[in-house]
């Protein structure tokens, strides 16, 4: 039922019931007695406006009358002096108080009910009830004064003249006596509002009411306190008339609101009530199966809160109802667990006995979560829910920042000592993260986050925990990016949580590429991001480097070129919010990198990626692991230890997830190779994996393979397990991909040395068909391994590559004209090399750097050699008439002319057998295959319609010396230059 209003900061006597009488000697000593209190209760709340405050009044709990003393006077000179004045507005006014007694003289009439009247109602329950004739045979009534008294009060009709003064009459009365039974009360209520119902009001009626207005308040201030003590009085003897958990239940719901009142007074009576009830149920609780209680943690948790309650008295009411509260609940469980037998028990009886020894009583109930550590031993996973989410409710409803401090206190204890016996969490995390943005007070919401990191360290909780923080739209909002910032974790449970959010992340990338990300990825990297920043759990970070960056990387990968469309959030996440373009997948993971790096003090690797815009290598689709490379060898190069542990790490993590996961671990693992520790690798690690990768369809791991192979060849234990893949490599040179060809290069180079004849001879016919490729360094580097395979040719076995070398003249000699001063170098260079094997002593004009057209001479002196070397062994004609349609002009010109100039050394009596029909516009086809920078069709005719003057003019004097020859057959003309 509802309560009254009442005033603040007001206390009842009914919280203390003595174990043998009401009147304990604990009431004595502590301050004004009940009745004192109740008076100044109900003067702050009804009277303080409208009767100035008097003299406190005294109590005499033996009579159960008011009494106030005065200077040469006793009570009831008093009472008698008050009452003659109510008549008067103006005395009642006055300083005087007037206080209307108790009905009755002895001690009934008090809130707390002597134990032996409640004996005595227990073995009669019926003496609780009233009959017709307890009421009649009250002195001064009779039944037909009630009947008749109550038609007035009932009728619906205007009332006579006659009967408002009756009303009038009665009212008056009641200011000139005493009211002593419920009867009169009653009376004097209805009285008072039929006559404030009449209408319409006469002169008299509203003269009556206005005049004794003050009268009327002041009456109604003490039928108020006693209405209060009956409901109390009530409420006690229904407990001990049936003294069942059931009756508890129904009266706590119906309190409950009261409890949790934000008015003081309300809350304060509330709380006495509940104090009186609890009281009687420990003393004759009645405990048979089955024991219905739904409410236990929410009502231990509600009168705990209470103990903390800033308003001195309610605090003290609700230590005494948690005092009995708690032999109550150390009942109802030791019938539950078998009278005590149960071990959970034992444990929870030893506790509370500890805890009770360690605080006095007056201690103990002033800090509510000392209450909590009794408590919670005794509740069950649903009671702990309870508690829990009242607890929640109070650190939101309360407004005293003590109190709401108490309820934080409170919370984290019963989560620290209850530990795994919490059965759902996920709705103690929805009830938390909800309440973060309303709750400001910063001592508060340090407690609500420390409540989350107890509950997040226990490694039972700790995916549940995770898994509901990250059901959240993010970027998280400044509420949830504080609390995985400041998590409050005990050192040895940082890692074990850092691990399980980061397993989160790992578990998406074993998923198919072809589907939406999960949510979840990037819930998990933006949570990532704000620990980073948040610092709480550096160690951890610190210990989980290596699986923390190469996981981010692969994140990175994931996401590029993917906007929040791409990724499968849960529906309903973003009700009524617009997710900005801006807010990217890549975006949080690369914002995670980044702050990875600087959190664990990679400074100068972040600096290196800042520089060479590493960082928008990364986000690119095709530059992906150029910018992992240039992360990896930064971290060789700064942190050689750090990078050691990612190496590995990434042993076991290469074959996991899917290709995009793979790539980038092995693009970062491939760099590490160059640490001198790859050595330590089994075989089965390192150039097994790499073999495999070889035959991999994938043309990005063959060359991740061959850029691990170089790393590995350096050493020189590792190179006969890598000689047995030469075939494999050789076969690479024929790849169209520019990176392949020339990373098998530069392997072969390094084992050219050991190579058998006819693997060597293979590579050099394979090698000639690069001359001339267009792609320059592929070009140079395929005449320098063709230079080195002619050096490590034996000796025994130069007449088998003799042929070879003398077909590579004619093209190392045209392309040391090559535009590309490298490419041009590198044939000089060659050309020297395949001289000494020839044992030919090259003249000095061959590494002219002009172009021969400039110095023909020169030009001349070179062709005189090699016609005069040559002769017999190969055509240099043909030969050279094959470069005459090469795609780079340098070389077409020099063909040209080289052509002309050779005129002068060819055998006659040849020219005379053949003609020079075939010089000027014979069709050579030409095997593109063979050689790829050489043009379809040749002859020199065609040439002087080239766009080019300088080719048209060499090839029209070249022609006319062909066609002179060929004119003066019986002669050898010299042919000026």
């Amino acid at each position: 039922m509802p309560l009254p209003y009442r005033g603040r900061g007001s206390r009842l006597a009914s919280s203390r019931v003595a174990s043998t009488s009401v009147h304990s000697p604990r009431r004595a000593g502590r301050g004004a007695p009940w009745s004192s209190h109740a008076l100044r209760l109900t003067r702050r709340r009804h009277s303080s406006e409208q009767v100035p405050p008097g003299p406190e009044p005294q109590a005499d709990f033996r009579s159960g009358k008011w009494l106030q003393e005065h200077a040469g006077g006793d009570a009831r000179d008093s009472q008698q002096t008050a009452r003659a004045g109510m008549g008067s507005r103006h005395r009642i006014c006055s300083q005087e108080e007037v206080v209307i007694p108790c009905d009755s003289d002895n001690d009934s009439g008090s809130v707390d009910l002597q134990l032996s009247n409640l004996e005595d109602i227990k073995k009669d329950p019926s003496s609780l009830e009233l009959t017709d004739s307890d009421i009649f045979d009250i002195t001064g009534l009779s039944q037909e004064s009630f009947i008749d008294s109550f038609r007035h009060l009932t009728q619906q009709g205007p009332v006579s003249e006659a009967n408002v003064e009756r009303l009038i009459q009665s009212i008056q009365e009641v200011f000139n006596g005493e009211l002593q039974s419920e009867f009169e009360k009653l009376t004097f209520l209805r009285s008072l509002s039929s006559l404030s119902q009449t209408l319409p009001y006469d002169e008299t009626t509203e003269s009556f009411i206005h005049s004794h207005i003050t009268d009327i308040v002041h009456v109604l201030n003490c039928l108020y306190r006693q209405t209060f003590q009956a409901f109390s009085e009530m409420l006690q003897s229904l407990v001990v008339k049936d003294p069942h958990l059931e009756n508890l239940d129904t009266i706590f719901k119906q309190m409950d609101p009261w409890l949790q009142s934000t008015k003081d007074h309300e809350r304060e009576r509330a709380t006495a009530s509940m104090a009186q009830v609890l009281k009687c149920l420990s003393r004759h609780l009645s405990l048979k199966l089955p024991l219905r209680f739904q409410r236990l943690g929410h009502f231990v948790a509600l009168m705990a809160l209470l103990c903390g309650d800033s308003v001195t008295e309610v605090a003290e009411e609700a230590a005494e109802g948690m005092h009995c509260l708690l032999h109550v609940t150390l009942r109802l469980k030791c019938t539950i667990y078998d009278k005590k037998n149960h071990p959970n028990l034992r444990r929870a009886m030893k506790k509370c006995q500890e805890l009770l020894e360690l605080y006095s009583i007056k201690q103990f109930y002033s800090c509510p979560f000392k209450i909590a550590q009794i408590f919670e031993a005794f509740l069950n996973s649903n009671e702990l829910f309870q508690f829990v989410m009242t607890t929640l409710d109070g650190l939101e409803n309360l407004k005293h920042p003590c109190t709401q401090k108490s309820a934080g206190e409170l919370l984290i204890t019963m989560v620290k000592n209850a530990e795994s016996r919490f059965e759902k969490v996920p709705e103690i995390m929805g009830v938390i993260c909800a309440r973060l943005s309303i709750i400001s007070q910063p001592r508060v919401r340090r407690q609500i986050i420390n409540t989350v990191s107890l509950f997040i360290s226990r490694p039972k909780y700790t995916d549940i925990v995770i898994g509901h923080l990250l059901c959240h739209p993010v970027p998280y909002d400044r509420h949830l990016a504080e609390l995985w910032r400041t998590l409050e974790v005990e050192l040895p449970s940082t890692t074990w949580i850092l691990w399980r959010l980061l397993r989160k992340l790992q578990k998406c990338h074993n998923e198919p590429t072809h589907e939406k990300m999960a949510y979840v990825a990037v819930a998990a990297t933006d949570a990532l991001y704000e620990v980073f920043v948040g610092n709480r759990l550096q160690a951890a970070t610190f210990r989980l480097f290596p699986q923390l960056l190469m996981t981010l990387l692969i994140q990175i990968h994931h996401s590029i070129g993917l906007t929040m469309s791409d990724v499968a959030v849960p529906s309903g996440l973003y009700t009524g919010q617009e997710m900005s373009s801006e807010v990217t997948p890549l975006c949080f993971a690369i914002q995670a990198t980044k702050s990875l790096l600087l959190r664990t003090l990679c400074w100068q690797e972040f600096n290196i990626m800042e520089k060479n815009k590493g960082w928008t290598l990364l986000e690119g689709k095709e530059c992906h692991l150029q910018g992992v490379s240039l992360l990896a060898n930064a971290l060789l190069e700064r942190n050689h230890l750090l990078a050691q542990k990612v190496m590995y790490l990434l042993v076991p993590l290469l074959n996991r997830g899917n290709d995009k996961h793979k790539l980038t671990s092995a693009g970062f693992f491939v760099e590490l190779l160059q640490s001198p520790v790859a050595r330590r690798l089994p075989s089965i690690y390192s150039i097994v994996r790499l073999k495999d990768w070889l035959h991999h369809g994938n043309r990005v791991f063959k060359f991740l393979a061959l850029r691990g192979l170089r790393y590995l060849i350096k050493h020189q234990d590792m190179r006969e397990d890598i000689r047995s893949l030469l075939p494999c490599i050789l076969d690479l040179l024929c790849e169209t991909d520019e990176k392949i060809v020339l990373l098998a290069i530069q392997i072969l180079l390094q084992l050219v040395g050991t190579m058998d004849f006819t693997t060597l001879t293979a590579m050099m016919k394979t090698l000639f068909t690069l001359f001339g490729d267009v792609r320059s360094d592929v070009h140079r580097l395929s005449m320098t391994l063709f230079g080195a395979s002619i050096k490590s040719v034996k000796y025994t076995d130069k007449k088998g590559v003799e042929n070879q070398v003398l077909d590579s003249l004619v093209p190392l000699l045209l392309y040391s004209q090559d535009e590309n001063d490298a490419v041009a170098e590198e044939s000089r260079q060659v050309l020297t090399i395949c001289a000494q094997f020839l044992k030919w002593k090259l003249p000095q004009e061959v590494y002219c750097k002009d172009p021969w057209y400039i110095s023909p001479s020169e030009a001349g002196t070179v062709c005189k050699f090699f016609g005069k070397k040559c002769q017999g062994k190969v055509n240099l004609l043909a030969q050279t008439l094959m470069f005459s349609k090469n795609a780079k002009l340098p070389i077409r010109r020099a063909a040209v002319l080289f052509v002309g100039l050779l005129l002068k050394y060819v055998d006659c009596s040849e020219l005379r057998t053949k003609g020079t029909d075939w010089i000027e516009n014979e069709i050579i086809s030409i095997d593109l295959h063979l050689q790829p920078g050489f043009c379809g069709h040749l002859d020199l005719k065609a040439l002087l319609h080239d766009p080019e003057p300088s080719l048209c003019i060499i090839a029209s004097q070249a022609l006319f010396r062909v066609q002179k020859v060929g004119a003066e057959p019986d002669s050898r003309q010299s042919i000026p230059g």
